[in-house]
Parts: C-alpha cells; sequence; structure tokens
C-alpha cells in the first residue's frame, strides 16, 4: 500500500514539473515571437484587419463616401456597412447620406478623392458611361454621349465648342479646349475700339454668311452667333432682319427657300385663337 501512495505521489510531482515546463516553454515562444521580424503576409493579414476596424459606419443607416476613391461608396444598413461600386464613369454623389445616387463627373468635387476603378473602355468610349471629346483634337464641336458602352455621336451648334470641364457645349473662351479657341475657328479678330464701345459689346457681320455675325465680349474675344432662317445681319441696326430688306443679302436665301416658303417665314399665319370650353367662372346670378 505505501508503494502504491509513493508511486502516485512520484506521478504527481512529475506531472506537475512537466505542466510548470509547458508554462515555461509557452512563454519562451511567445517571447521569441515578439522579438521576431513579421513576414509579409502577417503584416498585410495585419493591415486587412485593421481596415476592417476603420471601415466602420459613421452613421447606422447611410451612404458614404469613400476617402479615397470617388466612385466607391458605402452602403449602412443598421450599422452594417456594404461596398459598392458606381458604374464605370459614374462617381458617387455625396449630397445627401439619405440618397444612393451615382452621377456624371461634371460639378462633383472629387479632388479630395481622385482615384477610380479602371476603365472598361469601348469603340469612342474611354469609360462606359459620360460624355467625351472626339478622338481628333482638331474636331472641336464633335463629342460622345456614352451608356453601357454604346455611343451616340452629338454635334455642337454652329460656334460652339464642346468642354470636357462641364460635359456640354460652350462658347470656344469657355470651353478653353486647346486647339479650339476662337482665334484657331475664326478668321475674325474684334477690331479695336475704346472703352465706352467695348462695354457694349459691338457686333460685326459675317462676311461670308449673312445669317452670321460676330459679339465681341468687352470688345475683345470674338464669338459667332446667328439670326433665324430666312433673316440676315443688318449691320447698320446691329440686329437681325429679314434678308429680303437687307440690300446686300436679298438673295442670301435664293437657292435654299423659295420666295414663298419666304413669305410664309416673313409673314407667319395668326395663331388660332384657344377654343373656349365650359367657363370655370362662378356664376354670381342666384340659383332658383
Amino acid at each position: 500500500m505505501k508503494t502504491v501512495v509513493l508511486l502516485l505521489i512520484c506521478l504527481g510531482v512529475v506531472t506537475a514539473l512537466t505542466r510548470k515546463q509547458e508554462a515555461a516553454e509557452q512563454s519562451r515562444r511567445k517571447a521569441a515571437l515578439a522579438t521576431t521580424p513579421k513576414t509579409k503576409q502577417e503584416q498585410e493579414q495585419e493591415y486587412e484587419d485593421d481596415d476592417d476596424l476603420v471601415d466602420q459606419c459613421p452613421e447606422p443607416n447611410g451612404y458614404f463616401p469613400d476617402a479615397e476613391q470617388c466612385d466607391k461608396y458605402y452602403d449602412c444598413q443598421d450599422g452594417k456597412i456594404t461596398e459598392k461600386l458606381c458604374p464605370d464613369g459614374l462617381v458617387f454623389n455625396d449630397f445627401s447620406p439619405q440618397h444612393e445616387k451615382c452621377d456624371l463627373p461634371f460639378g462633383i468635387d472629387c479632388s479630395k478623392r481622385p482615384k477610380r476603378q479602371k476603365p472598361q473602355p469601348s469603340p469612342h468610349c474611354p469609360r462606359m458611361h459620360g460624355y467625351f471629346a472626339h478622338e481628333d483634337p482638331r474636331n472641336c464641336n464633335t463629342f460622345y454621349y456614352c451608356v453601357e458602352g454604346k455611343f451616340n455621336m452629338i454635334t455642337c451648334p454652329d460656334g460652339l465648342v464642346f468642354s470636357e470641364k462641364t460635359g456640354i457645349c460652350n462658347w470656344p473662351d469657355e470651353a478653353q479646349k486647346k486647339g479650339c479657341g476662337s482665334r484657331e475657328l475664326f478668321n475674325f479678330t474684334c477690331p479695336k475700339v475704346d472703352e465706352s464701345v467695348a462695354a457694349t459689346h459691338p457686333r460685326y457681320p459675317d462676311t461670308e454668311d449673312c445669317q452670321y455675325f460676330y459679339v465681341c465680349v468687352n470688345g475683345e474675344v470674338p464669338r459667332r452667333s446667328g439670326c433665324k432662317l430666312g433673316q440676315a445681319f443688318d449691320e447698320r441696326s446691329g440686329k437681325c432682319d429679314w434678308a429680303r430688306k437687307i440690300p446686300e443679302c436679298k438673295d442670301w436665301y435664293k437657292d435654299q427657300l423659295t420666295d414663298e416658303e419666304l413669305d410664309a417665314l416673313e409673314n407667319p399665319p395668326p395663331k388660332p385663337k384657344p377654343t373656349g370650353g365650359p367657363s370655370r367662372r362662378k356664376s354670381n346670378r342666384p340659383t332658383v
């Protein structure tokens, strides 16, 4: 019996020593890990874990922009965050957390979050959605409207230039497209005038086209404008009038419109008066 008890005691001592040794070994391993440089994979995992902690919802519900990428945003529902991307070419409009809206980039400030997703180009469309200038930089007034990577070609009205900054047609001096300024487009230079005349934005005829004329903004920057069909610019009055009343332009539309068509433009039939239905006025007559 004593032998058995002694044996059990010895086994207990050995077990206790073994547990102490295991604890010491674990402490030693932890200390070694703390001083051992982490692998790149371990560091990236830590960064991902940190990002998970950072990417929290600012509010329990709403739509919030990414801090670096203009077409990325986050959908928060009851504190649960979901990362989303706008369609290629559009950016997230962060005007209100209550609205989930992707828009064309014109008019949206992406200066603090300039990154964008990788483009998905197609013929004439650098991105799937948007307004884009013609590939030929010398083509100033043609641009493409792209939807789902399919394009429509659009031409600006005469005298205007496509602006890549605003996505619309604009005056050459405002569009500021390289190679498409007033000097490059128009064979016309505003005459030198004094300040009082310049302040009136003087007008001058287009010597090659009776229907058009130039407005010199502040007496310096020419903008080409035009009269409506059948009319021409009268240099004497500085206004548009019927071409047949202006001696130097009386035959301008001869090869375009017949005399009958010009007569119809100059003397349009009176608009028919609207036919009156039942009167909605309240009657002042007493009811019987």
